[in-house]
């Protein structure tokens, strides 16, 4: 392989290494590059705008060009809901991935990362993103070859005007000569070129500009008679009187007075002259239309460039229309982030990997958005269940989920359970020798074990503890639910007898549900609600002695 293989760009144009380091003319008033630019704005009116539009159509897009610089200019409102797209797009976090797997792939990619931390990045996309407005733009790559290797220095907006499209098919970006102003391909490896879409179709007509200057236009037309409403109708009528036979002096006088009173707001006349006031009534009725045909202008803009009017409009919606702007909002956000994404790996990143390792390396993939966000409690709600039946889940990637680190040995840690609580489990009766140990209380611990009695009935067999000395007497409680559990035995294995034959006849757990419900009234209950009569009756007999016994006290 050759030392330097030969390099083609995505046009298939041929790549001169010589010429990437070549700088371009500077910008000078009369040439081709003037920084100085026309107004097309000025007595712009829907017949000029649509001439406008067409020249861009065929091909000579300055005067539009230069139109969609003047409303970014003019309008506050226009400006400001395509600046708030652009720079929600320009601020977000750049990831990289490898091409691929090997070492080589890796490296690259950490030299593409290490590169993406440079502070100027988030101006630099900011211009790029320049064509979301006028449906493309164009940005100069400054290569770096200082150190022997290729490596981008900085990218430099470009003025737009600077470009054309092949008249053939109007697509494929054309550069005039910065001397003679003769259309020739696009320098390989020295732009990038962002076309943008707000519309299917040519790139000259899929820009926001282009519907967006209509609502301007409209919207200063409104402006303009609204000032000429309220000049002439919002301060009041000023009238001088003058009596028979006054002066044709004292006339111009008074008309000079009555002319200047509204700038000054001071004059002087005649003491036998006399000027009034006459105040306009239901001036906010008659201007009340400018003002909401403006504000209903600025709307369809901004659901033009936003997708929505929450982000600039305070109006208050129903419950979900708040989190439905944002969604429709998002998407446009992520949608313009892919987009970028894909023309910085096109036009910069896989030509800076080419020129530095050759044609065949692997070039790192880029993504640009927001980190998806999760509902960590939908997921603590559904994890918890599982956990309880049994599922194995790695602690360090619960941690994850939640942005948590595995605490270091030794380290100070909140929540958790003690250290020795599998060997502390509860006992039914208190140590030998405990003094002022509250009196055990018997517990019914019942379960499914699968056990045989003497019947040949599938029963639950208790758990069974040796009996434990005590050093304090037991309490009536106890000693009341220590015997309803002896003789409420025989009636509760014979109930779960019954049900867990049930549960070993079903094939599944919804007919084992069924067959519950359908025997519930099946169930042998007989002896098991004696015994809790006869232990309710014990208790209250106990509970009235008790009751009697202090009384008597």
């Amino acid at each position: 392989m050759a030392k330097n293989p030969q390099l083609l760009d995505r046009w298939g144009n041929r790549v001169r290494r010589g010429e990437l380091t070549k700088q371009d003319e500077p910008s000078m008033v009369g040439g081709v590059r003037s920084p100085l630019t026309g107004y097309p704005g000025d007595g712009l009116n829907p017949g000029r705008l649509a001439n406008i539009l067409k020249e861009a159509d065929a091909g000579d897009p300055i005067r539009y060009l230069e139109l969609a610089e003047t409303i970014e200019e003019r309008d506050p409102h226009y400006i400001g809901v395509l600046g708030t797209r652009r720079r929600s797009v320009a601020q977000l976090d750049i990831s990289v991935e490898p091409g691929d797997d090997t070492p080589l792939a890796k490296e690259i990619a950490e030299r593409v990362r290490t590169w993406l931390q440079r502070d100027e990045l988030t101006d630099e996309l900011f211009d790029i993103l320049d064509a979301l407005g006028k449906g493309y733009s164009f940005t100069k790559i400054i290569w770096d070859t200082s150190a022997g290797q290729y490596e981008p220095a900085t990218l430099e907006w470009c003025d737009p005007r600077w470009f054309r499209f092949d008249r053939k098919d109007l697509k494929t970006p054309r550069m005039r000569h910065p001397e003679t102003g003769q259309e020739e391909i696009l320098p390989p490896f020295q732009y990038i070129y962002a076309p943008m879409k707000a519309k299917s179709g040519l790139p000259l007509r899929s820009g926001l500009a282009r519907v967006a200057l209509w609502a301007w236009l409209f919207k200063a037309y409104t402006q303009r008679d609204w000032a000429i409403f309220t000049q002439t109708y919002g301060q009041p009528l000023r009238i001088g009187k003058y009596g028979p036979g006054t002066s044709e002096d004292d006339q111009k006088k008074l008309f000079h007075a009555v002319a200047n009173i509204a700038g000054d707001c001071a004059a002087i006349i005649p003491e036998s002259m006399m000027i009034d006031f006459v105040e306009a009534k239901s001036l906010g009725a008659s201007t009340d239309h400018y003002e909401r045909r403006c504000d209903w202008l600025d709307k369809q803009t901004s659901k033009l460039v936003l997708g929505q009017t929450a982000t600039t409009d305070a109006e208050t919606g129903g419950l979900g229309s708040g989190k439905e702007h944002r969604q429709g909002q998002g998407g446009i956000e992520r949608a313009d982030a892919k987009q970028l994404a894909a023309i910085i790996s096109r036009d910069l990143i896989r030509p800076w990997i080419q020129l530095e390792y050759g044609p065949d390396a692997p070039a790192p993939r880029l993504k640009i958005g927001r980190p998806e966000e999760e509902d960590l409690a939908a997921f603590s709600s559904a994890l918890a269940p599982l956990l309880a039946q049994g599922l194995r889940v790695k602690p360090s990637e619960v941690l994850a989920k939640f942005g948590l680190s595995e605490p270091a040995a030794g380290e100070a840690v909140i929540g958790g359970k003690p250290e020795n609580s599998a060997s502390t489990a509860p006992q039914r009766a208190s140590a030998t020798g405990e003094t002022g140990s509250a009196a055990p209380q018997s517990e019914f611990k019942g379960c499914f074990k699968q056990h045989l009695d003497g019947s040949g009935v599938t029963i639950a067999t208790q758990a069974e503890e040796a009996p434990q000395g005590r050093s304090q007497p037991v309490s009536p409680e106890a000693s009341l639910a220590a015997r309803l559990e002896t003789e409420g035995r025989v009636g509760m294995g014979a109930m779960l007898g019954q049900v867990e034959a049930m549960l070993a006849a079903a094939s599944s757990f919804e007919e084992f549900r069924e067959m519950l419900l359908a025997s519930s009234d099946t169930l042998d209950a007989k002896k098991l609600q004696g015994v809790i009569a006869e232990a309710v009756l014990a208790g209250a007999v106990g509970g009235r002695a008790v009751v009697e016994e202090e009384a008597n006290e």
